[in-house]
């Protein structure tokens, strides 16, 4: 008979945004008067933007026309993508990364849960803790996380890096040597970050013990002060220790058009074997490459009225970031996050847990966030808003919060 992945069976309960969306779904079906206001999962709500949005039309035509028609797209990418990426993501910040190093794909989720399959099964994680939860999540797929256990919410072979209030949310070196780690600056889900002299700390630890990072830098386009590394290869040795994964779905709207790259300089080895040769022979076998049209998105993506209408949309966010933030501070409500990320991290109040205050808030205020516990276990007793609604609804779900 047949057999299962039996690393599957180990995974407790559904997927956070899941169990979520199954919950709002009752409660709506419960009291379909009630108005709900979804500030929990991060999706966007803008359009995307008219340069992007023609660049699309025009691409689709080309479809409909046999000279220009297109059929597999390379899968590594299309050069006229890569090379935009190359250009504008790097090369324009002093970044020596070239566009063969780049790899296109669906979006930075699959990435961040595919990029382990090159790596042993045998190789300790180390995460940051609370955490966005595929970094675990495919670990455990994968069967290298060890025993879960229930009474702690934590793996016995991942090694924690606590991001509490006591450190300001900014993990610390494990006492344990890990042979992978996952940094995502800014992060999700508290919306802090690290100073450049910090990640360069991290890049030398790397390098030193012998692991590799895996750098999400999926929000990127919201960092606001000046000391905060765009890409992890503004640090000195990034290259022979780091992948940065990155996601046009906060940055241009992309959630539901789906677009996303991996960087693998060719410098990273282990021992003789490169890591670029590795992910690109992966990628080749189990992808077929990122839609023509999406790529052609991407690209305008990078064109100066893309730019223009993007920094707008960016603004957009943040402005509702810090209504969020200071209407909760009002409130007399701890809070964090809020600057270089789209994302505000709070404290439960009166000793809630954050699932006993999402059910408080689903019922009392209608309003959605999504609890702190679902990130790891040091996410416990904070909550996660996002600030991707419309500046309307982040006003109302304020109003509604501050009555309780």
């Amino acid at each position: 008979m047949f057999q299962i992945n039996d690393n599957y069976q180990k995974l407790p309960g559904s997927y956070l945004f899941s169990t979520i969306a199954k919950k709002v779904a009752a409660f709506s079906e419960a009291n379909p008067d009630k108005s709900i206001i979804r500030l929990g999962i991060g999706d966007v709500t803008q359009p995307i933007a008219p340069a992007i949005i023609e660049a699309m039309h025009h691409a689709v035509d080309e479809m409909a026309d046999a000279k220009t028609f297109r059929g597999y797209a390379p899968d590594l990418g299309y050069e006229f993508l890569r090379k935009a990426i190359s250009d504008h993501d790097y090369k324009a910040r002093g970044c020596d990364i070239s566009a063969d190093e780049i790899f296109v794909s669906d979006g930075a989720k699959s990435d961040s849960g595919n990029i382990q399959e090159i790596f042993s099964t045998e190789n300790r994680i180390a995460v940051c803790d609370p955490v966005y939860p595929v970094y675990v999540d495919s670990n455990v797929m994968a069967g290298r996380t060890g025993t879960y256990d229930a009474s702690t919410g934590m793996w016995s072979n991942v090694i924690y890096m606590p991001c509490t209030r006591e450190n300001g949310f900014v993990p610390e070196f494990p006492k344990e040597t890990p042979d992978m780690i996952y940094l995502c600056f800014p992060n999700n889900p508290t919306g802090t970050t690290i100073t450049k002299a910090q990640l360069q700390e991290w890049v030398d630890y790397a390098n030193k013990v012998g692991a590799v990072i895996f750098y999400d830098g999926a929000y990127e386009a919201y960092i606001s002060e000046t000391d905060v590394a765009h890409s992890i290869y503004e640090c000195e040795g990034a290259k022979t220790c780091a992948i940065e994964l990155k996601s046009f779905s906060k940055n241009a709207g992309f959630t539901g058009v789906r677009l996303g790259y991996t960087v693998v300089p060719k410098e990273l080895k282990c021992g003789d074997v490169s890591l670029h040769g590795m992910w690109a022979r992966r990628h080749g076998t189990k992808f077929n490459g990122a839609p023509y049209i999406i790529q052609r998105a991407g690209e305008a993506v990078y064109s100066e009225a893309g730019k223009a209408q993007l920094k707008e949309q960016v603004a957009y966010y943040m402005k509702n970031a810090r209504t969020i933030k200071s209407g909760l501070k009002e409130a007399g409500f701890e809070v964090y996050g809020g600057v270089n990320a789209p994302y505000i991290w709070l404290k439960t109040p009166d000793q809630m847990t954050s699932w006993e205050f999402f059910d408080y808030l689903l019922e009392n205020a209608n309003v959605v966030g999504t609890p702190g516990s679902g990130f790891g276990p040091s996410g416990e007793g904070y909550f996660r808003l996002t600030a991707f609604g419309s500046y309307e609804n982040t006003v109302a779900a304020l109003e509604r919060i501050k009555t309780l």
